[in-house]
């Protein structure tokens, strides 16, 4: 009489049997009690185990991802909301760039806030749409206001002044 194999021994037949089933049944114990068939994940199947791409098989588009503008229109226009934002962005880094560490800041949330703002009102955003809307909103929303706000508050001279963070910042820096 032999011993149970225990599960580190039939780990190396997970597979073995069928195609597109794990163990047959009966394997893996000599008393015929062995784990019940595991059956394929839908949608995967062929020699290869390729994915076969079907109707309702795919991952479904966030709320408002169709595109902007109609089929038949060129692909920058279909996604002007997410170009506006990348071109704000991209314009707040030249900007950036140049010297003016502030303003390019403000530019890059403020291009952000924009985002927010047509993830909000827009009901077709092409692939500005990420997430749920609510999620969207939310995200671009708060990283805008984010960056916008220590962009006010960089030194020297900071525009806006908030003492609590200003509190947080002398206790953490010690």
């Amino acid at each position: 009489m032999s011993a149970d194999p225990g599960p580190a021994a039939g780990a190396a037949d997970f597979g073995a049997g069928e195609p597109g089933l794990g163990r047959t049944p009966g394997e893996g114990r000599e008393n015929g009690s062995g784990p019940a068939p595991v059956p394929a994940a839908a949608g995967f199947a062929g020699e290869h185990g390729r994915h076969e791409a079907g109707p309702g098989r795919t991952t479904a588009r966030p709320e408002g991802g169709g595109r902007a503008a109609g089929k038949d229109a060129p692909a920058p226009a279909r996604q002007w909301p997410i170009l506006l934002v990348i071109c704000g962005a991209a314009v707040g880094l030249i900007v950036t760039a140049t010297g003016a560490f502030r303003a390019g800041a403000i530019v890059i949330g403020a291009s952000l806030l924009v985002g927010a703002a047509l993830r909000w009102g827009v009901t077709a955003v092409g692939m500005l749409a990420v997430r749920s809307r609510f999620t969207d909103v939310i995200t671009y929303g708060l990283f805008g206001l984010a960056i916008v706000l220590l962009a006010l508050m960089a030194q020297p001279d900071p525009l806006i002044r908030i003492p609590f963070l200003e509190d947080i910042i002398h206790f953490s820096v010690r």
